[in-house]
């Protein structure tokens, strides 16, 4: 798949940048994802275009997973950080990163451009750009206390798929906190975490 197959999907604000971003940090990886249900957040938020996914390497190799403090039990998952309209997506890389780590990152990898559609969607699509990120400096904190985050810990990249498992797994049950189900949700957080086990294990 060349670049041009890609961007075409992607909204035309950020068509340049993700080309650019391709020819500094690799080519990645696109899989589109047809969604049952789109009604839940983020796909409702209207203050954003997509996400940048950001897959923290920890010095040790471990990946960091976070736990909000409103999800269920034992669930965790890679980090994400909304891009607003018009907005670049390394400025919101380095924005996301700095509120939810505070760690010093270098960009080792574009792996991978993730869009979702939905019957909820109509004509406008979700995109999650993912970056491999490698810890260069810094100590770990959640520098905004709006990301409610309950806990984080590191993961090898082989219990990615685990991870992506047991979202899968949620119950229909529907949470004001998410406005729609988790099952929902979940269908649609799995994805980045198969992708992502993907991209790692094949180097």
């Amino acid at each position: 798949m060349n670049i041009q197959s890609i961007v075409a999907h992607l909204p035309v604000h950020h068509q340049a940048e993700v080309a650019e971003l391709a020819v500094r940090y690799g080519m990645p990886r696109h899989r589109h994802v047809v969604l049952a249900d789109g009604v839940f957040d983020p796909l409702i938020k209207t203050d954003r275009v997509g996400e940048v996914g950001m897959v923290v390497r920890r010095r040790d190799g471990g990946i960091l997973v976070a736990r909000k403090t409103y999800y269920p039990p034992e669930i965790f998952r890679l980090l994400t950080g909304g891009v607003g309209p018009g907005e670049p997506i390394a400025s919101a890389l380095a924005r996301e990163v700095a509120e939810e780590t505070s760690l010093t990152v270098q960009i080792s990898r574009f792996l991978s451009v993730i869009t979702y559609a939905t019957p909820d969607l109509m004509s406008r699509r979700f995109v999650s750009y993912v970056f491999l990120l490698d810890e260069i400096g810094g100590a770990l904190h959640v520098a905004d206390p709006a990301e409610q985050v309950a806990e984080m810990r590191t993961v090898l990249p082989a219990e990615l798929p685990v991870l992506a498992a047991r979202l899968r797994q949620l119950s229909d049950r529907t949470d004001p906190a998410i406005s729609g189900k988790w099952a929902s949700w979940g269908q649609f957080r799995a994805v980045m975490h198969e992708e992502v086990g993907a991209l790692l294990e094949a180097g």
